[in-house]
């Protein structure tokens, strides 16, 4: 009798697990190979900084469960941010029929709406989607697209006071950015508020290639004073920039750390590493039946302060101690 309750528990034990197991199977490791897009306007053999967010943003899937080539594949399209070639790679990817796609800035993300209103997207490092027409709100998507912010406008007064901090004796400073991103004129907005308290003259100039970047930065080069802001698509050209810069011996800020750990003098802004393994969460809830217009889009949580010595230096510029302490990295 004992034998035969011993096996029965047994029975009902082993038929319980089974019975759970599945499910606990299902929602960690779904049983069909899922889809995945990333659009991004970065080349495959960009240094450091777009790959690594990539990485990390695979990483994260994995983190969450999602093994490429086991339940998930991913496929990727990289272009060089103009929009005839991005808008070709976003129509390649939703031909692919994926079920979720996460845009890379929002040179991704604005060919990507306009190729798919049904398709869920994930973004991340993106300025202002509201409004450049691609959310309804920050709190209520209301599409298919979400995700996260580059940054929010009063970076921009940051930018101008780090460069003031930094290099006091300048003046003028030219200021990049693309006027076909509805952040654009937001940024330069902040910017151009704080600018007349601390005895700036703001120059915008337009991003279209790296021929008109070089004429306009030697333009700006013949008066004394001067140094830049660098943000926005102006960092496809970063080699240009930082090279100028070098040259006509301009102190520069610039928004994200790779450019200053690739000669920039500063760099002051979000960690898009954190931004795209936060976007690996959002696409991990979509995969399990979320949808993009039901999380809200998101600003960053961390941001970085870069200072690039040897360039100060090479500038002849005596970095303050206390802005040195305030650094999260200091290359020397």
């Amino acid at each position: 009798m004992k034998f035969d309750q011993l096996k029965r528990r047994e029975f009902i034990t082993l038929f319980g697990g089974a019975a759970a197991w599945p499910l606990a199977a299902r929602a960690q490791q779904p049983n069909r190979m899922r889809r995945i897009g990333v659009l991004t306007p970065y080349p495959a053999d960009e240094p450091e900084g777009p790959n690594a967010r990539l990485t990390a943003f695979a990483q994260a899937l994995q983190q969450s469960g999602w093994a490429v080539g086991q339940n998930v594949q991913i496929d990727y399209r990289r272009g060089d941010g103009k929009p005839a070639i991005m808008r070709k790679y976003a129509a390649e990817l939703v031909a692919l029929a994926p079920e979720v796609i996460l845009a890379s800035s929002s040179a991704a993300l604005a060919p990507l709406l306009e190729a798919t209103r049904t398709v869920p997207i994930v973004f991340a490092g993106v300025g202002d989607p509201v409004a450049a027409g691609y959310v309804e709100s920050l709190a209520r998507p209301g599409g298919n697209a979400t995700g996260f912010l580059v940054y929010e406008y009063g970076i921009g007064a940051k930018w101008l006071e780090l460069l003031k901090e930094v290099a006091p004796r300048v003046t003028r400073v030219a200021v990049f950015r693309d006027s076909s991103i509805a952040a654009g004129p937001g940024l330069f907005g902040a910017i151009q508020a704080l600018a007349p308290s601390l005895g700036v003259e703001l120059r915008p100039v337009d991003v279209r290639d790296a021929g008109e970047i070089e004429r306009a930065v030697a333009a700006f080069a013949q008066a004394s004073g001067g140094g830049l802001i660098v943000g926005g698509r102006a960092t496809i050209h970063r080699g240009v920039i930082i090279a100028l810069a070098a040259k006509h011996r301009l102190p520069a800020v610039y928004t994200l750390r790779y450019l200053a750990a690739a000669g920039g003098l500063i760099s002051y802004g979000p960690d898009l590493l954190d931004q795209h393994r936060r976007a690996a969460g959002y696409v991990d809830r979509i995969l399990r039946g979320e949808k993009p217009a039901d999380l809200p889009v998101q600003a960053p949580t961390k941001y970085e302060l870069v200072i690039n010595l040897k360039t100060a230096k090479a500038l002849g510029l005596t970095v303050p101690e206390t802005l040195l302490a305030r650094a999260d990295e200091v290359i020397e």
